[in-house]
């Protein structure tokens, strides 16, 4: 299979970053809030962190950006974003991305991690899994790390009793947020983004190796806090709440008992 340049994967993954900042114009802001929480819940300057569904590795590469010392599984079951992540990060030490997909049974035992994690992030990628998966997958997850380990879970989640009046002003907000971000223009969207990447030449031969066509997203059903929520006390997160927040987009954090 060809191997893809770390130029041609950093131009992609720029037009990917690019296109989520016009779903979640404060990303940054809350790459940046769960770093913060990871370092300071790690304790040590080499932490071992997971990140479940990392797609081309965004998260993954900032968090090395700033503990130089981590060491960072990055984990996801997309082909063609993986590759994207490989390419970019090629030859620096620290990162491993891994395929495996999380509603399989047994993922955890199949990570064969040199001990206990630290931490485990994910951002926009939990919401796809069916309520009854997450608990299994949060009940895996548990089983990773160490005693008084984190999780912190990034993405738009909603609460059972939503409130028109204010969503909709959420929504207003968020729109006028994209609208400075982006200057008036229209950011790209993830249809177009996929679209465009498998109109590339460059990935023909990926594609035709993985069997599988760029669809993009998966849907929804795991949208509500609560069901995140539920899920890790089951797994036996002993603390669960919200860290960060901006509307509906806000960073769940859970911390196993000690």
């Amino acid at each position: 299979m060809t191997l893809l340049d770390q130029e041609t994967a950093g131009t992609w993954i720029a037009r990917w970053d690019a296109q989520q900042e016009g779903y979640v114009p404060d990303r940054e802001e809350r790459f940046t809030a769960m770093i913060d929480a990871v370092e300071a819940a790690a304790g040590r300057p080499d932490p071992l962190v997971l990140d479940l569904g990392c797609g081309p590795g965004s998260l993954a590469g900032r968090i090395l950006d700033r503990m130089p010392g981590a060491t960072v599984v990055a984990i996801d079951t997309d082909p063609l974003l993986l590759s994207l992540g490989r390419a970019v990060h090629a030859g620096r030490d620290g990162i491993a991305f891994t395929t495996l997909d999380l509603r399989e049974p047994g993922w955890a035992a199949r990570l064969r991690l040199p001990r206990q994690a630290d931490a485990a992030v994910s951002t926009t990628a939990l919401h796809w899994i069916s309520p009854a998966d997450l608990r299994v997958v949060y009940a895996e997850l548990a089983t990773l790390l160490r005693p008084g380990g984190l999780f912190l879970n990034g993405d738009d989640l909603q609460v059972d009793d939503v409130t028109p009046g204010l969503a909709g002003l959420d929504t207003a907000l968020r729109e006028r947020r994209r609208a400075r971000r982006a200057a008036g223009a229209r950011p790209e969207n993830w249809a177009e983004w996929w679209e465009a990447i498998g109109a590339d030449p460059a990935f023909a031969e990926l594609r035709g190796a993985s069997g599988e066509e760029v669809t993009g997203h998966h849907g929804s059903p795991s949208r509500l806090l609560s069901a995140h929520a539920d899920a890790l006390r089951a797994a036996g997160f002993g603390e669960v709440g919200t860290l960060w927040q901006h509307g509906d987009n806000r960073v769940l954090a859970a911390l196993l008992p000690g």
